[in-house]
């Protein structure tokens, strides 16, 4: 079973520990769009508005699945049922955390604030910081599955940098939208079924449209 390194203090430890496999990155959800505002709204009492407020905050996990909806979920239930405990997600300004790791309504509107670009260096430098970190802890034979677009190379750049063929990501999700990935993510999480994965280098990074998911096999959104 992996071991966990998701907490952003893990990362930046020399210590040895015996290393994961296998570690998933997901990629972020916006945090500028309308459900970050709904979220962010001083008069905001549902539940998880409430818990960003209060001194503990709320995990980033629960934050991005409700900005992101679908698309999130399913990343983040893949990783969890798949290799529990290495997972970590990509973020604006705060480099690599735990999904598990707490935030509150101020670290969420600095995310708002930094645009996820290549060129923006409160984005990149952090992000790169850990990626380095996260070399040394996998060793030289661990493998990174990144569970977002890989059409860009806001993520996939400084990643193929690092891990060259050892980055991975899931053909499947070649030509689907958010929706589509989603819900692919979370049938299979339901089902166990892991996906296929292949080196992002080389990869084509676009494609026709799959056709539609079985709706036999709907997940409740």
């Amino acid at each position: 079973m992996p071991v966990s390194i998701g907490i952003r203090r893990a990362l930046n430890m020399d210590f040895i520990v015996q290393p994961p496999s296998r570690v998933f990155l997901l990629s972020p959800a916006s945090t500028s769009g309308l459900r970050a505002q709904l979220l962010l709204r001083d008069k905001a009492r549902f539940g998880l508005a409430l818990d960003l407020r209060s001194p503990e905050g709320a995990s980033i996990g629960r934050v991005f699945a409700f900005l992101s909806g679908l698309y999130f979920r399913g990343k983040l239930a893949y990783a969890n049922r798949f290799a529990p405990g290495a997972a970590l997600v990509i973020t604006a300004a705060s480099g690599l955390i735990s999904p598990d790791e707490r935030i509150g309504v101020e670290e969420l509107r600095r995310h708002a604030r930094v645009p996820i670009a290549a060129t923006e260096a409160a984005y990149r430098q952090p992000f790169e910081r850990d990626i380095r970190a996260l070399r040394r802890r996998l060793g030289g034979r661990g493998e990174v599955v990144l569970l977002g677009s890989i059409a860009t190379d806001k993520y996939v750049g400084p990643l193929l940098e690092s891990f060259g063929p050892r980055l991975l990501f899931p053909p499947a999700f070649v030509g689907r939208g958010d929706m589509s990935r989603g819900g692919l993510l979370l049938r299979a999480a339901r089902e166990g079924r892991e996906l296929d994965y292949v080196p992002v280098a080389g990869a084509a990074r676009r494609g026709p449209r799959p056709p539609k998911l079985d709706p036999r096999t709907r997940v409740r959104a």
